[in-house]
């Protein structure tokens, strides 16, 4: 969802944008079609036309952990997949090019592999989404902790209003600022639509 966001604000100002979601679990048949939330969000947020399987090029249909539901489909999650599938996305020459993660900085792939292992790879410069809610302090520190220890850049952290009436919100906004190690990028509002004209500066 933030990604989207980041992407149509990128559009507005713009750029070139191409969103990529190497690994998705979760697709059912609509329309005639095998489909994602996540991927085709990704898709439509897009300003360069892609299929469904640039896009996401690691599909895996029940809605659990990827690793799981690639053993249960005898489908390997293949790093080789995911990095040719992004070095293809490169080759369209766009401005903006934002890798989507899933479940959290030390997903499973498989094979005592984190999809962390390919944002390693592909020395990715990375943003945190933080889902503002209780504990969110201690997961956000934390996952700063894991990308800093793996030798990554964080460029900066997104706030996502999750609920409209978190209690102490701002004073849960004001300890991250305080103690996480980037700026916060932006603030996206809960159920509403954030400042896509602030977003798209981050992209000048």
């Amino acid at each position: 969802y933030v990604s989207a966001m980041l992407l149509k604000a990128a559009v507005m100002a713009g750029k070139r944008a191409i969103g990529y979601k190497a690994v998705a679990a979760g697709w059912e048949w609509y329309n005639g079609q095998w489909q994602n939330e996540d991927a085709l969000a990704l898709q439509q947020a897009s300003n360069v036309e892609l299929t469904l399987k640039e896009v996401n090029p690691v599909a895996l249909e029940p809605a659990i952990a990827p690793h799981i539901a690639a053993e249960l489909a005898s489908q390997p999650i293949s790093e080789a997949v995911i990095k040719s599938g992004f070095d293809h996305l490169l080759n369209k020459q766009a401005d903006v090019l934002l890798m989507e993660g899933a479940g959290g900085w030390r997903l499973p792939i498989g094979n005592q592999r984190f999809l962390s292992d390919v944002v390693k790879a592909l020395q990715l410069d990375v943003i945190i989404v933080v889902g503002m809610r209780l504990g969110c302090l201690n997961h956000a520190l934390l996952t700063a902790e894991a990308v800093t220890a793996d030798g990554l850049k964080i460029k900066g952290w997104v706030a996502n209003t999750l609920t409209a009436d978190m209690p102490y919100f701002n004073e849960n906004l004001a300890t991250l600022e305080q103690l996480m190690p980037a700026p916060r990028l932006a603030t996206i509002p809960y159920q509403s639509a954030p400042d896509f004209a602030a977003l798209g500066e981050l992209f000048n």
